[in-house]
């Protein structure tokens, strides 16, 4: 099978230009700590329509004959590649028709329509979403338009490796979120072409890690019940031109957990001002969740920000959690008056913040005379949550 050279992505990357935004790329200096050098991570959360996927979409559709273009294009898509494809058609001025999933949320249904496109709700899972959009196409004639596994896509996707090259020159391993393996497929092309030295590395979200088993067993294979609140790289099976690519051009995959990502994008949040989708801070996960495991000067892809914003809300909590930044606990006091003030004045003085309290009298575990308080706390880190329980129980009070 032929893989996309870097004249492919060359040619990609003039076609591009005036179409999608040449990205910065932001130095993470509170990375640095654990890898021992530049850490450095490439905006494409802050790409035209949120995403590195307009790169590919464009450069797909821009190579149909006029004759295809007269038939229009159809994708399917929760999110990402949706709004590309909407934006890359409107473009052209092309007709474009994106089926989403019945319960895909508000925004990216509002955005992709906003692009220009005819958006389809179908399907409670996006397998039935996917097969609607190619029946759709074996229906009407309309091209339809891969997500990833096409040469064309991973040419367009190849573009961000071509610029991460020249921002960060002395790069030596590259992270790249992968779901399907576009992006990585075009990044991997870019960097194996002209700097074969550097590390390239796909991470991916571990319940939805299609390609390890894959890799395995030497060909595409398709994961049960792939699992992740990272939707946009929550892809069950690789495509063939993008196993092939992964195969012969990237070092290493590496998965991240749940907790990971939610730190993650946390992370991005706080620090770096950014707002990313758990997909688009994969290889922030990486980072946090394998310290040391790569060769600096890194350069991680933040791919996404398209992220619902109840959704968000849910990942900062998460996050706070995984990061220590929240403590749940349960202490038994005497029954008698004065005894929960005098927890709460001891929290205080130790500096954590009460969310919420429940004061439990009735427990079959309880001794008589006795009080259960199951408390939630705000506070600063694991450091912190470790020496407010000690405290705690120095004090006298016993927690559970």
């Amino acid at each position: 099978m032929r893989l996309v050279n870097l004249d492919r992505i060359t040619e990609a990357r003039r076609l591009l230009e005036g179409v999608v935004r040449g990205t910065p790329m932001e130095h993470a200096r509170d990375l640095e700590q654990v890898h021992g050098g530049a850490v450095h991570l490439k905006c494409e959360n802050l790409q035209r329509t949120g995403s590195f996927k307009i790169r590919g979409a464009y450069t797909r559709i821009h190579g149909l004959s006029e004759a295809e273009r007269g038939r229009g294009v159809v994708a399917a898509s929760a999110g990402n590649h949706a709004q590309g494809v909407a934006l890359a058609a409107s473009l052209l001025g092309i007709k474009a028709t994106v089926f989403m999933p019945a319960r895909v949320p508000l925004p990216k249904l509002a955005a992709t329509r906003g692009y220009g496109a005819d958006v389809t709700l179908h399907g409670d899972v996006f397998d039935e979403t996917l097969a609607e959009a190619i029946a759709f196409a074996e229906h009407t004639g309309a091209v339809f338009i891969h997500p990833f596994d096409h040469e064309d896509v991973i040419a367009g996707q190849g573009t961000v490796g071509l610029e991460l090259l020249e921002q960060v020159p002395e790069v030596a391993t590259v992270l790249v979120p992968t779901g399907g393996g576009g992006l990585v497929s075009g990044v991997a092309a870019a960097v194996r072409a002209l700097r074969p030295d550097v590390r390239v590395v796909a991470v991916q979200a571990e319940g939805a890690a299609a390609f390890p088993p894959s890799l395995a067993a030497g060909k595409p294979g398709r994961l049960a019940d792939p699992h992740t609140m990272a939707d946009g790289i929550a892809v069950g099976q690789p495509g063939e031109l993008t196993f092939a690519h992964v195969t012969d051009l990237v070092d290493d995959v590496v998965t991240v957990s749940e907790e990971s990502l939610s730190r993650a994008v946390l992370l991005c949040l706080e620090r770096r001002k950014l707002v990313v989708e758990p997909a688009g801070a994969a290889a922030v996960a990486a980072l946090l969740e394998h310290p040391g495991a790569f060769r600096p000067p890194i350069v991680g892809v933040l791919s996404g920000g398209n992220v619902d914003p109840l959704l968000l809300l849910q990942i900062i909590q998460h996050g706070m959690t995984a990061g220590g930044r929240y403590l749940s606990l349960r202490l038994r006091v005497p029954d008698r008056p004065g005894s929960l003030a005098a927890v709460l004045s001891r929290i205080s003085e130790l500096g954590a913040n009460v969310l919420d309290i429940e004061h439990r009298r009735i427990s079959g575990a309880l001794e008589l005379g006795e009080v259960e308080v199951a408390l939630n706390l705000e506070t600063r880190g694991p450091d912190h949550c470790a020496g407010v329980t000690a405290e705690l129980r120095r004090a006298g009070f016993t927690v559970l």
